[in-house]
């Protein structure tokens, strides 16, 4: 699946990126190609290209500053290339002082599906005494892997009550995960509808982690981004195999369409029905604001909402949260007018848009778009991103359905 820096490096060919891997930083015009070269690397498929990121890894120096996001780029492309030859390198950037590149190859490690021995548990355990982001690093690791340690349980245990959110939830999710401690995951509902942006998304991600399908019903509702709600939705429902089940069904169809007025909120998230207050949230960096904006256009009359989004629609439209945003709302106001833009969003292929999708295919049934029939078979068939196959499965066995009631009729 295409991830957050690829369309940086579409333009870079394997013989390039080989070129520039290990290049003296004063040689390259441009000393940021070094590491979008790590990353296309990480795309390829050629035994030399998986050759050069192990050594970059293993030679690259941490003191000079293109050196080493190289560096830290060459772990997460390991990462992504899963091949289990790189699991020694990558144990052991965990011995190094870059607090960053040991978060990559913990990430990485758990990618290739790492099977730690107990001198590496240990090693992990060591890496407790660092930042905070490295600690829950270590933590999520244990859950990921599903290790089961004694030492771990009781030193994980004890990092439940940390003053960091980061680290508690974390191991509040270890040990609900790993050793049935479900109770332990009460404080993360409410966390869920924290003021701070960071401490409800960390919520999901640990909720996901945890597994216990009793937490659904309230992950569903957090203002936080669909798209990490779906991935914690789905490791949930994956680990107790009840993705089948009409209840899930209902709760995943409420998450996928995305409907603000189901959402969690509190006073501070709402917006006025001022149309540049609404711009303004809209565009903000907190998810919770954003769906306060999307909240408004929902509750305000036909012809404002419509004025709305036709003026965002010529400045903003390429703006992909904007564009999301904007494509939900035509689908749930069941806007016919604006039928084209779905059009053009269902067709949207870059990867930014790849959310605005499953609000096209959504929209493409409330308004009855029957000639998008044959996309959305495509897209049910082939998405890799399983919230929009799975969306666009739905929709088009409804498409149908609707299709043969109206002939009858």
């Amino acid at each position: 699946m295409a991830e957050r820096f690829d369309v940086l490096v579409q333009g870079m060919s394997e013989s390039d990126a080989l070129k520039l891997l290990l290049e003296n930083t004063l040689n390259v015009q441009r000393p940021a190609d070094r590491y979008f070269a790590a990353t296309r690397l990480g795309l390829s498929a050629t035994e030399e290209s998986f050759e050069l990121l192990l050594h970059a890894v293993e030679q690259l120096s941490i003191d000079e500053l293109y050196d080493r996001i190289t560096r830290r780029k060459s772990i997460e492309a390991l990462g992504r290339r899963k091949d289990v030859r790189a699991i020694p390198t990558l144990v052991g950037v965990l011995k190094c002082t870059d607090s960053e590149a040991v978060i990559n190859a913990i990430t990485s490690l758990i990618r290739i599906g790492w099977e730690p021995l107990p001198i590496d548990i240990d090693l992990l355990l060591s890496l407790l005494n660092g930042e905070v982001t490295q600690m829950r690093a270590v933590v999520q690791a244990h859950t990921r892997l599903k290790i089961r340690n004694p030492k771990s349980q009781s030193v994980i245990y004890e990092l439940c009550s940390h003053e960091s959110v980061l680290v508690s939830g974390a191991a509040r999710a270890y040990q609900a995960r790993i050793y049935g401690r479900v109770d332990l995951l009460d404080p993360l509902v409410p966390q869920l509808t924290d003021l701070v942006a960071g401490k409800r998304r960390s919520a999901v991600i640990d909720l996901g982690d945890a597994g216990d399908e009793c937490r659904l019903p309230d992950l569903v509702r957090a203002p936080v981004s669909m798209s990490l709600r779906a991935k914690s939705f789905f490791d949930i429902v994956d680990v107790n195999n009840s993705i089948f089940t009409s209840k899930n069904h209902s709760l995943l169809e409420q998450l996928l369409t995305d409907n603000p007025q189901y959402l969690n909120f509190k006073a501070e998230w709402h917006c006025d029905m001022d149309a540049a207050e609404i711009e303004r949230n809209l565009s903000h960096r907190d998810e919770a604001r954003q769906y306060g904006a999307a909240l408004s256009l929902m509750t305000i009359d036909s012809k404002s909402c419509l004025e709305i989004v036709d003026s965002m629609q010529e400045r903003l439209w390429s703006d992909y949260v904007t564009h999301y945003y904007l494509t939900c709302i035509i689908g749930l106001r069941k806007f016919h007018q604006k039928s084209d833009l779905v059009r053009a969003a269902l067709s949207e292929t870059t990867p930014q848009y790849t959310k605005s999708r499953i609000a096209a295919a959504w929209a493409c049934l409330e308004l009855e778009l029957y000639d998008q029939m044959e996309l959305i078979y495509e897209l049910s068939e082939s998405a890799f991103w399983r919230p929009l196959r799975w969306t666009c499965q739905q929709v088009l066995a409804r498409l149908i359905e609707k299709q043969q009631v109206d002939y009858q009729h």
